[in-house]
């Protein structure tokens, strides 16, 4: 592969075995299951591949599809609006048909991206994160079509794709939030420290401190966690996406919990930093 082409460009190859992860996944699929309820809310199986199609549709410079004039009870802003519009007109259409929709949709965005010089992934452009480069935006990307298609695998009960190189970024960015679920979102005081313990194929260990008023993970914590949360690697992605809230993971009994009780609840309750 040439060096002056997209092609060198690692997260090409990473979003190409996601996608199919999602295509196999996809073709296993009964008549019925493509009806089954997603953790997404107002969502099927089917509506969860629509919405990935409509984001690689735009993607690719498609433009988006004229606004619903009745929105349903589970759209509640703009941003669902507009994924809404993908998804709608796709519910009366054989899910087969969408398998093959996003066969060719994703098909197309990877060879757009290996067409691409190299130079084009690091320019600095929006995405869902902010300003970023291209690269980072297709990290994102990556991470997202992970997600939902665990989304389906959870609707199917079909669990699966817990390791590889898809798998590992996914998580990693997940983990990386960490400190900002901490110190913004539950508020740690000065000084306290959060464990994170994920248990799984794809486990974990993260620390986070509040120092100088800034959480941050670290690789060593020198004083024993303030609180610890031992959680599945399941459990922990559903929180962090917000599939299942604090509480009810609390009740259900999906989360071990050390130390600081009060803490912990905070911090769980807060872990929905993407939805």
């Amino acid at each position: 592969m040439s060096s002056m082409t997209g092609n060198a460009e690692s997260v090409i190859a990473i979003l190409a075995e996601e996608w199919g992860a999602i295509d196999t996944l996809a073709q296993g699929l009964a008549d019925a299951e493509w009806d089954l309820p997603s953790e997404c809310p107002g969502w099927t199986v089917r509506d969860v591949l629509s919405h990935l199609i409509g984001i690689e549709r735009v993607l690719l410079g498609e433009g988006l599809p004229p606004p619903l004039t009745e929105l349903p009870s589970h759209v509640e802003n703009e941003v669902g609006a507009r994924n809404e519009a993908w998804v709608a007109p796709r519910r009366s259409r054989p899910g087969p048909d969408v398998l093959h929709e996003f066969q060719e949709v994703t098909g197309r965005r990877v060879a757009e991206l290996r067409s691409w010089p190299e130079t084009r992934f690091d320019e600095i452009g929006p995405s869902p994160v902010g300003e970023v480069p291209y690269r980072e935006f297709m990290h994102v990307r990556v991470m997202d079509s992970w997600v939902h298609e665990q989304d389906i695998r959870v609707a199917t009960a079909r669990p699966g794709h817990d390791s590889g190189p898809a798998a590992e970024l996914s998580i990693d960015r997940l983990c990386a939030a960490m400190p900002f679920v901490v110190g913004k979102q539950a508020g740690a005081p000065e000084g306290a420290s959060v464990r994170f313990e994920l248990r799984g194929p794809l486990s974990r260990r993260i620390d986070v401190i509040v120092r100088d008023g800034r959480a941050k993970a670290v690789a060593v914590l020198d004083v024993q966690p303030t609180t610890s949360l031992d959680i599945d690697v399941e459990v922990f992605w559903r929180l962090a996406c917000g599939r299942v809230d604090g509480k009810a993971a609390r009740l259900a009994g999906l989360v071990d919990i050390g130390g600081d009780e009060a803490l912990a609840s905070r911090v769980l309750d807060a872990m929905a930093f993407m939805i």
